[in-house]
Formats: structure tokens, C-alpha cells, sequence
């Protein structure tokens, strides 16, 4: 056993980990970061989104050497079919402020540059070493965890799990239940080579700017899922995801319909002549509120993904998990400060303040959606999109035919495909699982 005692152990070093790591070191406590990858980020190849609001709150001035890709200043959302797609974007040029809100990032360039932090702030960080178990006390308490190290036992006053949605660490000891395949989505990610100058010619943009799109639509074959590209400096991040309950249950191959997103008239001239360096899959919880396990216990919290903190409604993961290890730290510190002993009832203070805070304000007000999504995917990802677009080309193409003809016939094949009673229960479904 290494004799050492910390106060603190922080299994993962993704957003959540290294916040809390962060967080904790900041306030003087003795930290140990355990990360199973040869460095931060080692796992973490795809591009992602960064919200400045929530990193400003840990490292005030990380815009000075943190690398960012492009600052977002256009938001596109698509719903396609086989051949079109119709949509919204909003673009905004109050977005080339001096401090932007959204970034693009390269997660392996970014986690190693946020570990560099963690340890500048005297945290202890082993890297290619897997916290096997944890361990416990007479009473119950967990007291540190056991690694694949030799001599591996360690020992902390609280272990804060911060281990990703599949991390093997809480399941094992029982903290929380494996993730149910209709919680989780199984994303494949490529990134696309470009000169800077194609990318900013393609997607209007000029300097650093960048532009997201995200798309929903017949492409995911009826499956809940969703597809996206983000621009960053010299690539474009291209990826879809999908429930890993809809796989199991179609077959479907996530390469083949990323492959059919990439072919869609609407994305291939984006990526024509590109070179593809890199491709990746993981996991995304997207069971929402209702999948929250319990989040603390004697001598535990967990955090980010591991806590299924994910809004996949507005597509955020990065600023919960930051937000979530950062609150976790601060409850940390507090029950320290007070010298009071790290149980349930005195790390309870974290979910009170998890509770305060927007991460589960927003997955609450959401909480019917991740299941509305998954019951009445053929509706919203097949039939709809469909239906959209057969509206839009009846609108524009101009024939002759009076518009009152065309209005009825766009009214009838809604009324066809879905019913008038099914078209106002869909729509009261929808609202009240948005409200």
C-alpha cells in the first residue's frame, strides 16, 4: 500500500475530473488523479464544443493559452431526408466579442493542456494506472481505491469518481447501476483535413470564426440520433450518434451511417477533397434526468458522465461535467473547512448544491424527453423529416397548380402519414415534455 494519504482522489482526468482535481488543489487540498489513458486525453481523439462561461468560473484567463480551435458565431440546424434538408441557423456577429461564449476544441489537445493545470496546481497525476476497486473501512466508508499498481492500495478521506458514463469503478462497487442501452448513445466521429482557407471559404467564415451543424433526420433510418459538424482550424469534426438500444435492435452499423451522412447532398461538397486522419466511438449518456444515479455516499461522490450529466437536448456535455466537478470540489472543500467527517449526510451539501445550479434545473425541465425521443423515433427521425421536405419542395416548385391545391395536398399527406388525432398528439406530447 502507498503510505501517503490524500485528502482527495480523483478517478478520471475528462472535463469533470480535471475540474474537480483543479477546484480541489486551488482550495489547498491534497489531490491524487488517477487516468487508466497514457496521458489526459489519450482516449479522446473527436473535436467537441467548449462553453467559456463555465471554464471562466475554474481558470479565469484560460483564453490565454488554452487551445482553441474556432470561436462559434453560426448555429445551423438541419432536418433532412434523402436528398434535402430545410432548417434554421442564427448567426450573429455580437459572437466576435472579446470573450466569446462557445469554442470548438480538439479534446486531445485540450485535456492535456487542462491536466497541465491540475498539475501546475500541485495535484499528484498518475496516468496509465486503473483504479481496479475501492476500498472500504470497517464500517462501510469508502477510505481510497486499489489500482493495477504494484503496492496499489491508496487511500484519501473521499474519492470523487469521475470516471466517464462506462467506467467499470461505481458499477463494480455497486454505487450505480451499468447504464441501460436505451440511456446511452454510441457516437462515431471522423475528423476531415482541410487548408483553413477551404474551410472558411465553405462554411462563410473569416479569422477564427466557426460554424456548428447540427442535423436530424432519415439518415439515422428511424433510430434516436443525431449528426453534426464542427468547424475547428485545419479539420472538420463530422459525427453521428445513435441510442445503443436502437443498434442492438436494427443492426444498424454506426460507420455505414456516418458514411451516408458524409454522402448527403447537402454535406458533400462541406467535405469534398478532405483527408481523414482520425476516427474514434464512445459513449454519451442521454438518459437524462431520470437516469441520475445516486450521487454521493460515505467517502464518495461521482460526477460528469459517470452521473449521466448530459443535456442531449441542447447537445451539452462539457459544460456539466466542468460544472459538476467543480461543485463536487467546492462541497469537498467545505465539509473539510468545517473538519467534519466525509459521509453521506455531510457530502449530501453536493447535490444540494448540483440541485441549485442550471445542470439539473435544465435536465429536470427535460425530464419526459429522452423517453419521447426513443417511443416515437419513427415519427421524428423518419416520418416527419420526410413529410417536412415533401412540404417545402411542394411550396416552392411553381407549376401552375393553384396554391389552395397544394396547400390541400400538403395538409393530406400529413393527415395520411400520421392521422389528425396522431398530429395533435405528437404536438401535445412534444409540448409538454419540452415545458
Amino acid at each position: 500500500m502507498i503510505e501517503e494519504k490524500f485528502d482527495a482522489i480523483v478517478v478520471g482526468a475528462g472535463m469533470s475530473g480535471n475540474a474537480a482535481a483543479y477546484t480541489l488543489a486551488k482550495r489547498g487540498l491534497k489531490v491524487l488523479q488517477l487516468e487508466r489513458g497514457e496521458y489526459a486525453g489519450s482516449k479522446n481523439v473527436q473535436g467537441a464544443i467548449m462553453y467559456a462561461s463555465m471554464l471562466e468560473q475554474i481558470i479565469p484567463d484560460f483564453r490565454e493559452d488554452a487551445p482553441l480551435e474556432r470561436h462559434i458565431v453560426e448555429q445551423r440546424f438541419w432536418m433532412m431526408d434523402g436528398h434535402s434538408h430545410s432548417g434554421m441557423h442564427y448567426r450573429s456577429d455580437e459572437f466576435n466579442s472579446d470573450n466569446p461564449n462557445r469554442y470548438t476544441i480538439i479534446r486531445a489537445q485540450f485535456d492535456k493542456w487542462f491536466s497541465r493545470k491540475v498539475r501546475d496546481a500541485g495535484v499528484t497525476v498518475l496516468t496509465e494506472t486503473t483504479a481496479t476497486e475501492l476500498v472500504y473501512d470497517t464500517g462501510g466508508k469508502v477510505i481510497g481505491v486499489r489500482t493495477d499498481r504494484r503496492d496499489g492500495e491508496i487511500r484519501a478521506d473521499v474519492v470523487v469518481l469521475a470516471e466517464g458514463v462506462n467506467g467499470l469503478l461505481g458499477t463494480r462497487a455497486g454505487l450505480r447501476e451499468t447504464p441501460k442501452p436505451e440511456t446511452v448513445a454510441l457516437a462515431v466521429k471522423e475528423m476531415h483535413f482541410l487548408p483553413e482557407e477551404v474551410i472558411e471559404q465553405r462554411f462563410n467564415l473569416r479569422g477564427a470564426e466557426g460554424c456548428v451543424i447540427e442535423a436530424a433526420g432519415t439518415f439515422t433510418r428511424g433510430m434516436t440520433g443525431l449528426a453534426f459538424i464542427y468547424t475547428n482550424k485545419e479539420c472538420v469534426s463530422v459525427g453521428l450518434g445513435c441510442l445503443v438500444s436502437d443498434y442492438s435492435k436494427t443492426m444498424e452499423s454506426p460507420y455505414e451511417l456516418l458514411e451516408a451522412f458524409k454522402q448527403h447532398p447537402s454535406v458533400r461538397g462541406l467535405l469534398a477533397g478532405s483527408e481523414v486522419k482520425e476516427y474514434a466511438a464512445h459513449l454519451i449518456p442521454e438518459g437524462g434526468y431520470k437516469a441520475i444515479p445516486k450521487l454521493y455516499g460515505d467517502g464518495w461522490v461521482v460526477v460528469g458522465d459517470a452521473a449521466q450529466l448530459n443535456n442531449a437536448i441542447h447537445r451539452e456535455g462539457s459544460n456539466l461535467a466542468m460544472t459538476s466537478g467543480r461543485i463536487a470540489a467546492d462541497a469537498i472543500f467545505q465539509v473539510k473547512s468545517r473538519r467534519d467527517a466525509m459521509t453521506a449526510e455531510n457530502l449530501s451539501l453536493y447535490k444540494k448544491m448540483l440541485d441549485d445550479s442550471f445542470v439539473i434545473k435544465d435536465l429536470k425541465k427535460y425530464k419526459d424527453m429522452p423517453a419521447l425521443l426513443h417511443t416515437q423515433s419513427q415519427n421524428f427521425f423518419l416520418t416527419y423529416p420526410e413529410l417536412v421536405s415533401k412540404a417545402a419542395q411542394n411550396f416552392l416548385h411553381v407549376d401552375g397548380t393553384p396554391k389552395l391545391e397544394k396547400e390541400k395536398a400538403t395538409s393530406a399527406a400529413f393527415i395520411k402519414a400520421r392521422s389528425r388525432l396522431g398530429l395533435v398528439s405528437d404536438a401535445l406530447k412534444f409540448a409538454f415534455a419540452w415545458r
